[in-house]
């Protein structure tokens, strides 16, 4: 396995936080993307360098909050400026809230949106032109099978948010598959625990809206947990998807995967995305743009 600089974004907890360790845990040099290092994230940071000390791996915290373009940027910029490089983006960073749509503002579904969507395209425009020039590397969308799958209700914006990534991600691989840049769109399903998505999610600001769906849909919010945490195995371990991840990085070029799905659920994501998946293929070849569905190597 060759060994490859990877920065994850969003790796102070969660599916983040699991990455970081196995992907330096498989011998990658491995740089954590977290907001407010020497602030709240500081004991995460402190951990990490915990880890790294103990298991004697290449594994950083680089300051980057990824709502903020000019933290991203200089957060890339330090990873170049370390010399090795940078082949890996993991596009990992991301928030969930849970509520009635219509009790979420708009400045609330924006924000949403600037997490999980825009927070990919400020990354891609500090890291691509190092990628470009190099002619290689590999970005990894971290999605959700909410895009596609069965979708419970009082989580739309979550859901619309990871479904535009999904589609950013579709697009971008074609744009750039001729500078030899691969992708892969790793596809969790519903873990309801070992991570912080549930524990963490935000709620929307309209209390009056807010109650009067409660009039009508008493204690949906935790009928929807509590049904999705039965439909997962009592062995579903959010690890397999750093496992996963790290399995695609450590992969040779030209052999990775276009879409993976780890969904112990199995609430239908990737039967749907099968199909959609085969209609891009079909598509491309009719007008004659196969050569995009293949990064060049």
């Amino acid at each position: 396995m060759s060994r490859r600089v990877v920065l994850v974004t969003g790796a102070s907890s969660g599916f983040g936080a699991l990455t970081v360790r196995a992907l330096a845990e498989a011998g990658h040099d491995v740089w954590a993307g977290i907001r407010a290092t020497t602030g709240r994230n500081a004991p995460a940071v402190a951990e990490l360098a915990a880890f790294a000390e103990e298991h004697h791996v290449d594994l950083r915290a680089v300051e980057l909050d990824v709502s903020d373009q000019a933290s991203v940027d200089a957060g890339v910029a330090a990873v170049l400026a370390a010399g090795a490089g940078l082949d890996v983006v993991v596009h990992n960073a991301g928030h969930m809230v849970l509520g009635p749509t219509e009790a979420f503002t708009p400045e609330e579904l924006a924000a949403v949106y600037d997490v999980n969507v825009l927070s990919t395209q400020r990354v891609n425009r500090a890291a691509l032109p190092h990628l470009r020039g190099q002619g290689s590397g590999l970005l990894v969308w971290v999605g959700s099978t909410s895009t596609r799958g069965g979708t419970p209700p009082y989580l739309a914006p979550y859901f619309a948010a990871k479904a535009a990534e999904d589609a950013l991600a579709v697009s971008y691989a074609a744009e750039l598959a001729r500078f030899g840049i691969e992708t892969t769109i790793v596809v969790p399903g519903s873990f309801t625990t070992g991570t912080n998505h549930f524990a963490h999610a935000g709620h929307p600001g309209d209390e009056a809206v807010e109650q009067a769906y409660e009039s009508r849909y008493a204690g949906l919010m935790d009928q929807v947990g509590h049904k999705l945490a039965e439909l997962s195995p009592p062995d579903a371990d959010p690890g397999e998807v750093a496992r996963v991840i790290t399995g695609v990085v450590g992969a040779e070029r030209g052999t990775r995967p276009f879409r993976v799905h780890v969904d112990p659920a199995d609430d239908g994501a990737e039967e749907v995305n099968e199909v959609g998946d085969r209609v891009r293929r079909d598509f491309y070849g009719r007008i004659g743009l196969e050569d995009l569905l293949t990064p060049r190597v």
